[in-house]
């Protein structure tokens, strides 16, 4: 490499310093202390976790460890291979009809990550059978303004010029429609693409709205709407069984991707669908067909943790997990504090408001042993800074008594509360 170019990345990573949205230096976290709800161990002391996607708390769970055990010494350490060689081992498939009941599908394929999930189907998706080219000019994307990176960029790598790759405005169903109807004529096909539970606000979409509009349109195009709805914050931790937005909106897309790797604690993607969609994404979704699958290790945990949430122990865990964001919220309105947005969700976003200040927040908790995460423009619109807690099942009302307490201390010191 020359000198040259690397003296180039090093004003752009001086840059991103000096604008304040250098992710580094990261955190390093040593252990986890064995309390009921384990404290994480950072230069040497033990840290509250309000930031981490672990809603349930199952990564500590002891039936999950055991059978991540029994995985590695039944298969060894690693697939082996991708799936179509001879990485496709007896508890892969285990797993996907596991989720594909859990979500009331009849199948489902496992991928490394949702993001490589996203990435994957949306390309095989908009290429299409039979197509000679990534490029087609049949299908319209149509996607929420708030989407996640991997759906970013699955829509961009899948290649559409821009006129077939339009944006409505976040949560607008009326926009959508707008859209869909102006549409009508140009396009055989379009795919309309969402999050599900938002990870930046913890905003949930409507999944009905969103149905109602692919149904009632769905007959002016040759091959209709097809709704890909990506939940993987909203999965395992939200609804009454954790079957999330989804269930909390009462209806389904026709591919719903999610994540092992947040509320059931273990790591991989998935996508769960109609039986000949998902067999057409195994012949042709890349990341799936070149990838190996996650270890047969992993894929034992995962499976006993989609049994275990959908199980009454389960059940009750998420129960708790309701009763903490309830307790959380009323507290900290109690206390002056204003949230960026309404959310239902473990995801409960702080206004702050400014950068620096936001960031200084942060700072001055972790001093009180407590780790969060700001979120800073331009991930947020400027003067939207906020601290993202993330609450979890294992946190108890002492835990979260505490948090408020150091908050409304730190506000006070920052200048946030003027009393």
């Amino acid at each position: 490499m020359r000198k040259e170019f690397e003296e180039l990345l090093e004003r752009e990573l001086v840059r991103l310093h000096d604008i304040g949205v250098s992710k580094r230096p990261e955190r390093v976290i040593k252990g986890f202390t064995s309390d009921r709800c384990p404290r994480a161990l950072i230069d040497g002391k033990p840290v509250l976790l309000f930031n981490s996607n672990d809603y349930l708390g199952l990564r500590f769970n002891s039936v999950i460890h055991a059978a991540e055990k029994e995985g590695l010494d039944s298969y060894g350490s690693g697939a082996g291979a991708v799936r179509f060689i001879s990485g496709t081992l007896e508890v892969h498939t285990e797993l996907e009809r596991a989720l594909a009941h859990f979500h009331g599908r009849e199948s489902a394929m496992i991928f490394s990550s949702a993001f490589s999930t996203n990435v994957s189907i949306i390309q095989a998706l908009v290429r299409g059978p039979g197509a000679d080219s990534l490029v087609t000019d049949d299908v319209l994307i149509i996607s929420d303004a708030l989407n996640h990176r991997s759906i970013i960029d699955g829509i961009r790598i899948a290649g559409l010029p821009s006129q077939q790759r339009l944006v409505f405005t976040h949560n607008d169903y009326h926009d959508l429609e707008r859209l869909v109807k102006e549409n009508a004529g140009k396009f055989k096909r379009v795919l309309i693409i969402s999050d599900g539970v938002f990870s930046m606000l913890g905003e949930a979409q409507n999944v009905k709205k969103i149905r109602d509009i692919c149904d009632n349109h769905s007959g002016l195009f040759e091959f209709g709407i097809t709704f890909v709805l990506d939940d993987s914050h909203g999965v395992g931790c939200f609804g009454a069984t954790g079957r999330g937005c989804e269930e909390v909106s009462g209806s389904q897309s026709d591919l719903l991707v999610g994540t092992l790797g947040k509320a059931f604690g273990v790591e991989g993607g998935y996508v769960v669908g109609g039986r000949v969609v998902i067999d057409y994404l195994r012949e042709s979704a890349a990341s799936y067909i070149y990838s190996n699958p996650i270890s047969p290790a992993s894929a034992c945990a995962a499976l006993a943790s989609v049994r275990f949430v959908d199980s009454s122990e389960g059940v009750r865990l998420l129960e708790t997990l309701r009763e903490n964001i309830a307790f959380f919220k009323s507290e900290m309105c109690n206390a002056g504090f204003t949230f960026a947005a309404e959310s239902n969700h473990p995801i409960q976003p702080l206004l702050v408001g400014d950068t620096q200040t936001t960031k200084q927040f942060a700072r001055n908790l972790f001093e009180q042993g407590i780790l969060v995460t700001p979120i800073n423009y331009p991930v947020v619109p400027k003067g939207k800074d906020e601290i993202r807690v993330q609450l979890s099942a294992l946190h108890g009302k002492n835990e979260i008594a505490t948090f408020i307490n150091e908050a409304v201390g730190c506000a006070r010191t920052i200048g946030l509360f003027k009393n």
